[in-house]
């Protein structure tokens, strides 16, 4: 026996879901609905079938093929043009159906029993018998009144309120003999309820009806979508899910990992290979594709979720379907009957409101609630760069085609090689790395692999080569599952605006010069990288503040820290200092270095792990520092993170110093040996430091609050000598243009040396510093607004437009306003030499800015 499965429409009720896809692909339980007639047929041993395809016909085509796959033979008819209706499209392979056949809808989810339809319609002799389902609401349905015979009597395609007779319904399931189909005209348009079943009757032909008591549902819209995943959990209906049974109503794929603390109440249906985070929730009538990631803390009740997905940490979903390839961000909300297209980002914090289509291909800024359906429009921003460089999910948003083509895109930017191309030691940046540099070679580009290099030593190597450029990939310290790729311009500089401008346009245009094979880029790994950094560093620190400074060398009594006789040596007792790697390979020449100056180095968690440590581990990594070095009466503890460019440091006595504290503290050591030289530092920082660089005869440079305005900003000030922030990161331009947690570690200890005191003293000598952070949540849409009106309301006091709103509250105190660049948040900065008074500024501002955002 033949099954002819009708799979033309086009599902318009179910859009945005069937923007992509024919209605019959619409995945239920993980599984296309066509699949699930398909498996239906073969329980009765149909395994003939006949596809009618009229919209995206090639999405069936592709996914069946032959059936071999599936267990059948699979043949496929395609409306071209107008399409004939479901009787038209049946009667245009009537040379395919030369016995009894059936007819079934493709976008129906059913299990009806087919042989014994089958057996009732050749009992009755019947020329079409109709499978009929008694439904409580019968509006939305063709009806039909039988007599007590099963014969039809009468039927309705889809009566009014007043046109009711019954509540059998026509399911558009049909066993019919081939001359029923000589009643259909050729090539015309005519559907078997409207036009065949009508003339039969007309005819007395015999047409009878057989009642199902099996579960059958059109899934006609949304609602019935949503509800036919809670049928199939309730088990409503019984069909096969292949799907493995973990505990009692929850079913989880293989290759799939929950994390232990995650809590999962059934019944829910977790597909293969996905990855679920601690603290999540996942509640009752949930389901979930294959190839999903979902991080921390997500609540989730009654989602449908298709393959592909990513799900950030803290996201809520209610009742909402997302389909393939979508993308949410932390925080972000989709509420009950949220629809979330094929291929669309949900920014961070984002809310979409109940009710809410939002088709494929779009992209809601983060911190926006998207109140009305989102139809038109674009797929992506045309920007790529952010605060740093080219970030983004990593194998999500970033993925190995993504990074080729940003790669070729840059390389074609170029008028020559060589390009410097280097990485941290994660797997997934090594995965990354390697198709940068496929697409630098692509375009005839040389590249330098330095493989998995710190940062500053990458960005000093870079000077003594002649090369054009440095691309560096690493994954956040704050946040795993981003990577960044980031791209320097041959002094070690981040490249500016106008070349970020030219690789978006070329990669949105796709303008790559692909080479000829012959010139191919070639790939060289240097050998002596490590080696250059270290001739350079020790060179730069050994003596370098005697020479300046024009003094004597000699012992100073009382301290733990005692000046050199020469370079490179102490007086008595060598230093002693603890270095934490936290568990990565990025300080792990600083021992090395330490111990060319003669200074005694402990190390602590040397082990590189494959994944890096959360930041409640390097919390408790600093805690574990600060003791060890009071246990050893060491006089200093340095702790290495991102990637070489950052440092926290423990002082003698255990005190862990961080924030604007470190940033005054380096302020303090540096510029008390440098008179005259110029210290680069944000608008948000400490006015402490204004006091640091008057007492020792210095100036200060304000610059943006961002770390690539401070190291541009360093690099072109005459007599620059530090370039810092509260963020741990420091450039001494006199050695390179970036930022260098190692070298600012031998700085430190240089200066602290010379000037005899400890690192507990210098911290005791600082000015007082009185200094308060908050943030707000502030949508996108309303920053503008905010800081608008937070100028036009002070226009009786100073105020400064650097970067953000800087207000003169009192005299030496003031407030600074910031709106996140990543972010729906503001900042709000309070800075004085009163507690009491600037906690007063930052909790007025605070409340002024939420107060403007309504306004």
């Amino acid at each position: 026996m033949k099954a002819v499965i009708m799979a033309g429409g086009s599902g318009t009720r179910l859009r945005p879901l069937t923007c992509n896809l024919p209605k019959p692909m619409v995945p239920v339980a993980n599984k296309p609905m066509a699949l699930h007639i398909v498996n239906l047929l073969k329980q009765h041993n149909i395994k003939d079938v006949v596809f009618t395809l009229h919209y995206l016909p090639d999405a069936i085509k592709d996914y069946f093929g032959d059936g071999s796959e599936f267990g059948c033979r699979v043949e496929y008819s395609v409306e071209e043009g107008k399409p004939l209706g479901t009787a038209g499209c049946v009667k245009a392979i009537q040379d395919k159906l030369k016995d009894t056949f059936l007819v079934i809808s493709g976008d129906t989810l059913t299990d009806i029993n087919i042989t014994e339809a089958l057996e009732f319609h050749r009992k009755k002799k019947s020329k079409a018998t109709l499978v009929l389902k008694r439904v409580p609401n019968p509006f939305e349905y063709g009806l039909v009144i039988t007599d007590k015979d099963g014969r039809i009597q009468r039927f309705l395609e889809k009566p009014s309120a007043s046109e009711i007779f019954s509540d059998t319904a026509n399911t558009g399931t049909y066993i019919l003999e081939p001359e029923v189909l000589k009643y259909i005209v050729l090539g015309q348009e005519q559907d078997f309820s409207n036009d065949l079943f009508p003339l039969l009757l007309l005819r007395n032909e015999p047409m009878y009806g057989y009642v199902s008591d099996a579960y059958w549902c059109d899934i006609g819209n949304l609602q019935m979508y949503r509800q036919a995943h809670k049928d199939l959990l309730e088990g409503k209906l019984k069909i096969d899910l292949d799907v493995p049974t973990a505990e009692e109503d929850v079913l989880i794929g293989e290759g799939t990992t929950i994390d232990p603390k995650a809590r999962l109440q059934g019944p829910i249906i977790i597909g293969s290979n996905c990855r679920v985070g601690r603290d999540t929730e996942i509640g009752p009538y949930t389901t979930i594709g294959d190839n999903v990631v979902i991080q921390e803390q997500v609540s989730m009740k009654q989602p449908v979720i298709w393959s592909n997905v990513y799900i950030g940490n803290n996201a809520q979903l209610r009742a909402c379907v997302v389909c393939n390839n979508a993308t949410v961000h932390d925080g972000a909300e989709i509420l009950e009957g949220g629809i979330i297209g094929a291929n669309t980002t949900v920014g961070q914090e984002a809310t979409v409101s109940p009710d809410v289509r939002v088709w494929p291909d779009k992209v809601i800024e983060s911190g926006s609630r998207v109140l009305t359906s989102l139809v038109w429009g674009t797929r992506a921003p045309r920007t790529l760069f952010g605060a740093h460089g080219v970030r983004g999910l990593a194998n999500v948003e970033i993925t190995p085609e993504f990074a080729v083509n940003l790669a070729a895109a840059y390389g074609a930017t170029l008028k020559g090689g060589p390009v410097l191309v280097s990485r941290d030691y994660w797997p997934v940046s090594q995965m990354i790395t390697r198709a940068v540099i496929a697409g630098l070679v692509s375009v005839g580009i040389e590249v330098q692999n330095l493989e998995a290099t710190p940062l500053p030593i990458s960005r000093y190597y870079i000077q003594t080569q002649r090369a054009a450029g440095l691309i560096h990939v690493r994954v956040s310290q704050r946040e795993f599952d981003k990577i960044t790729v980031e791209f320097f311009d041959n002094q070690g500089i981040s490249i500016n605006k106008k070349l970020e401008r030219k690789i978006e346009n070329t990669f949105f245009k796709e303008d790559f010069p692909r080479c000829k094979p012959s010139e191919v880029g070639n790939i060289v790994y240097p050998s002596r990288v490590k080696q250059y950094y270290k001739e350079a560093f020790l060179e730069c620190i050994k003596g370098q503040v005697f020479e300046e400074n024009k003094v004597p060398f000699c012992v100073m009594p009382g301290s733990n820290f005692t000046r050199r006789t020469k370079a490179g040596d102490f007086a008595t007792q060598a230093p002693k200092v603890v270095v934490d790697y936290a568990m990565a390979e990025t300080g792990v020449i600083l021992p090395d270095l330490l111990g060319e100056l003669s200074i005694e180095t402990v190390v602590l968690n040397a082990s590189i792990r494959v994944n890096p440590p959360r930041p409640e581990e390097r919390l408790a990594m600093r805690k574990q520092l600060a003791d060890v070095v009071k246990a050893l009466g060491a006089e200093m503890g340095v702790q290495i993170g991102r990637n070489g460019e950052q440092m926290t440091l423990v002082d003698d006595t255990g005190q862990i110093i961080r924030g604007e504290l470190l940033l005054a503290l380096v302020a303090d050591i540096i510029l008390r040996d440098k008179p005259g030289k110029t210290i680069v530092v944000p608008v948000n920082a400490s006015s402490v430091i204004e006091r640091i660089a008057e007492e020792h005869g210095c100036t200060v440079v304000r610059c943006k609050a961002s770390e690539t305005e401070i190291g541009n900003t360093t690099s072109k000030t005459k007599d620059a000598a530090l370039g810092g922030s509260s963020s741990g990161c420091f450039i001494f331009p006199e050695f390179q243009n970036g930022y260098d947690a190692l070298f600012s570690v031998g700085q430190v200890l240089e200066h602290l040396t010379y000037q005899g005191r400890s690192l507990s003293e210098a911290v005791k000598s600082l000015p007082p510093l009185i200094y308060q952070v908050d943030s707000v949540h502030c949508p996108w849409e309303r920053k503008g607004q905010v800081m608008r009106l937070l100028v036009e309301k002070h226009q009786d006091k100073q105020v400064e437009l650097l970067d953000g709103v800087k207000i003169q509250t009192r005299p030496n105190h003031w407030i600074l306003v910031l709106p996140d660049a990543v972010e729906p948040l503001v900042h709000i900065y309070a800075d004085g030499c009163d507690l009491q008074k600037t906690s007063a500024d930052l909790n007025e501002y605070t409340d002024l800015v939420r107060y403007l955002q309504k306004a």
